[in-house]
């Protein structure tokens, strides 16, 4: 128990103010976000849309995220992660407060693509700030301290979430709002005049790849492809697997909320211990295979049985899979960067994962309707392996091009 808490306490170690600064305002927001996981159960259960045009809805999320992260990533590149970083969080103050206004499919799929593109546009300028700012032997470490704080914070948004949902929907997307400005002011404060690392070789020393374009770097291209390929799965998460519950388990708002939070906690306690160890013992390509293989193993298991515990299981196995996975191909992607082209890469790696925010809940609500909940998590969890084994025969090529390169 000793090694273990020494081994746990380690991995916090040696990481900077600001770095534990940025999670802070992850954190804050992150724990007003309660309307994504619950904007399904609303447009059926409130709204009363179908399952096909409540997909279609929240694909208007993601496609709003693929936009917002591409500009995001531009944007950073010409204005700087502050600015960008600053006037997302500060934007989608207003956005939230007018959402529960809209009540039809067109008004409600447009006023959810806007949100989503000017929320979306803080992920690559985020990432580049945790780069900036972080000591160049910890970036790793800041990056898994950043989502670990975002998991911190979605164990508390679904959780308030479910309580207030049972109370009115409308309270979701205000405590949003309150949630996007405080993390917005937290960050104003804080970082408006905050310098980063000055030694100009410490930056670079995570670019030991490309000099290009990321749209040039076709094992990256390649590497984003089959990170679009797990999102599209993992967050069936985030639309599929709660409308699951609703429907086949007939759970309550509030029941729903407590398996997501559990989720949240057990990423927040574990990820930075399991990341600290993968760190050591295997390289990132590795720990993404891994992380892609507890991805399927999650969704395959609610074949077996029924009951709560399974569900349980399952939600455990998914928060493996993205302790693995996640922070890993931010780390790949950073590898891959250097200083004139690290927004657009991040850019790049965001806009993978938003990708899958389009075609997750199109296709999951899409085979649910039409072929039963059973073939979507067998489907889910082929496709996961042979996703793995996609990341398996691209690791000898991304080998290659770095013995070529440094």
């Amino acid at each position: 128990m000793k090694s273990f808490i020494k081994l746990y306490l380690e991995a916090y170690k040696g990481l900077s103010t600001p770095a534990w600064m940025l999670a802070l305002v992850m954190l804050v927001n992150r724990s007003g976000a309660m309307v994504v996981p619950f904007l399904g159960v609303y447009m059926v259960n409130q709204l009363h849309f179908d399952l096909e045009a409540t997909g279609v809805v929240l694909s208007c999320f993601g496609i709003g995220s693929v936009l917002g992260s591409s500009v995001g990533g531009w944007l950073t590149d010409k204005l700087g992660h502050f600015k960008v970083q600053f006037f997302s969080l500060l934007l989608t103050v207003p956005m939230f407060l007018v959402l529960p206004e809209l009540k039809t499919e067109a008004s409600l799929a447009t006023g959810i693509f806007i949100m989503s593109m000017i929320a979306d546009a803080l992920r690559p300028a985020n990432s580049v700030s945790i780069a900036y700012y972080s000591k160049p032997e910890n970036v790793i470490r800041s990056f898994t301290l950043n989502r670990m704080a975002l998991n911190l914070g979605f164990s508390i948004g679904p959780a308030l979430g479910g309580f207030l949902a049972a109370i009115s929907y409308n309270w979701l997307f205000y405590g949003n709002a309150v949630a996007a400005f405080l993390s917005a002011a937290v960050f104003f404060l804080y970082f408006r005049n905050k310098k980063g690392t000055k030694n100009k070789e410490v930056r670079e020393e995570c670019s030991n790849f490309q000099h290009v374009s990321p749209y040039k770097d076709v094992p990256f291209l390649v590497f984003s492809f089959l990170s679009i390929i797990y999102a599209i799965c993992f967050f069936q998460l985030l639309n599929t697997v709660p409308l699951y519950y609703r429907t086949v388990y007939a759970l309550t708002e509030t029941q729903i909320g407590i398996i997501l939070a559990y989720s949240g906690v057990v990423v927040f306690s574990l990820e930075m211990l399991i990341v600290h160890w993968a760190e050591r013992k295997m390289t990132a390509i590795k720990a993404i295979i891994y992380g892609v293989i507890f991805c399927a193993a999650a969704f395959l298991s609610l074949l077996l049985t029924k009951g709560l515990w399974l569900l349980y299981l399952s939600m455990f196995m998914l928060c493996i899979s993205e302790i693995l996975a996640m922070p890993f191909m931010a780390t790949v992607t950073l590898q891959r960067s250097n200083k004139t082209y690290r927004g657009a890469y991040m850019g790049l790696n965001s806009l993978s994962l938003s990708a899958g925010l389009i075609f997750a809940p199109f296709l999951g609500t899409k085979v649910a309707a039409k072929l039963g909940f059973d073939i979507l998590w067998m489907g889910t969890g082929i496709v996961m392996l042979l996703t793995a084994l996609g990341f398996f025969l691209l690791k000898k090529r991304m080998r290659l091009d770095k013995s070529k390169t440094t």
